[in-house]
């Protein structure tokens, strides 16, 4: 496959090097650095324990975001705290960084819970499995946004396969035409499901913004401090009123699309060694090292706390309790409803009729 970060921002060097940018820069602190170091780890570990718990019959599937740790967390980390975020299935770490709980995130997979966690909470809202339909959804609520005279932004997440949906295309020409504050956040990881980018597209994903009036931006995904400083930028200028922008994070996924997905059978092992070579995490770990930001004992203390997370995963997604059949409809309208009601009582006592029947 061709590599097509031909303009993207960066930052950090796959070798840990700190570069400069014209347009580009962030300057955060070493407690900072660190502490996008430890969420990176953490998230990692959270999906590494989820596809060994779909591979035990724990989950029902799982999307693993193995390699696309720094696009998630960097673009997640760069919000300000009334800002929402609209994910798809696979953003463990913009969830994390929105302070959803590990064990939340597992419970839509357990099938104990259809949403797992209070959007408004966490300003964050439930994991998208209609590809594209989320980014329609942010637009919506940037508008709102737009209405109601408030600053925040709506940050929108989707990859490089959902740009063929007609529901992200509307969602671009709506946030164009009433100037939304929204950033539309394109993790290109290279394979959608298991077609390259250039089999949809005859240009770079960044590039398309142009067509609907807005800018886009490529930067590279496995490069924290870029995607921080990026989706900073693009925050700032919908904030301030100038409307949306395109991200196209230049990723890769190292796993597989879903755990029902075998991607050995269409891509070449050779490519995925390439890209370990990006790894995000080795990335910033050498960083923090050669400028004395971080030390053994300090990424130790992280590897133990990623070893306790994994084992409260274990502990607690064993022990999630199935919900009544009756919850079904306890959330479907926000005030008691009468036709609810009388579809609860008919179906339980539909299924009485079995415990009759046993009897």
């Amino acid at each position: 496959m061709v590599d097509e970060r031909v303009s993207a921002v960066q930052l950090l060097t796959p070798e840990g090097q700190r570069v400069a940018h014209p347009q580009y820069d962030i300057n955060l602190t070493d407690a900072e650095l660190r502490g996008l170091y430890r969420d990176m780890v953490l998230v990692r570990r959270i999906d590494t324990e989820a596809t060994a718990l779909q591979r035990q019959g724990e989950l029902g599937l799982w999307a693993p975001c193995l390699g696309q740790e720094a696009a998630q967390v960097g673009s997640a980390r760069a919000m300000a705290p009334n800002d929402f975020a609209f994910p798809t299935f696979r953003e463990h770490g913009v969830t994390w960084c929105r302070g959803v709980a590990a064990l939340d995130m597992l419970a839509m997979f357990r099938g104990v819970s259809n949403g797992g966690w209070d959007p408004n909470a966490h300003k964050c809202g439930p994991y998208s499995i209609v590809i594209g339909a989320q980014v329609l959804h942010g637009v919506g609520y940037a508008m709102g946004i737009a209405f109601d005279g408030a600053e925040d932004v709506a940050v929108t997440y989707f990859g490089d396969g959902a740009t063929a949906q007609g529901d992200v295309n509307e969602a671009f020409v709506f946030a164009a035409s009433f100037s939304a504050p929204v950033v539309f956040f394109c993790q290109n990881n290279q394979w959608a499901i298991s077609q390259p980018r250039d089999r949809q597209s005859n240009v770079q994903i960044f590039e398309r913004a142009a067509g609907f009036g807005f800018p886009g931006v490529q930067v590279d995904g496995n490069d924290v401090l870029a995607v921080m400083a990026v989706t900073k930028v693009a925050l700032e200028r919908a904030r301030t009123g100038n409307g949306p922008t395109l991200i196209e994070a230049y990723t890769y996924r190292m796993g597989a699309h879903t755990t029902s997905d075998d991607p050995t059978r269409y891509r070449l092992a050779g490519e995925l060694e390439t890209w370990r070579l990006r790894d995000p995490i080795e990335r910033l770990k050498v960083h923090l090292a050669r400028q004395g930001i971080a030390d053994r004992s300090y990424f130790d203390q992280i590897e133990h706390e990623g070893e306790e997370l994994a084992e409260q995963i274990r502990e607690g997604v064993r022990a999630m309790v199935p919900p009544t059949p009756a919850s079904m409809f306890d959330d479907v309208y926000s005030e008691q409803h009468p036709r609810m009601d009388e579809q609860r009582a008919e179906m339980l006592e539909y299924l009485a009729s079995f415990e009759d029947a046993v009897g």
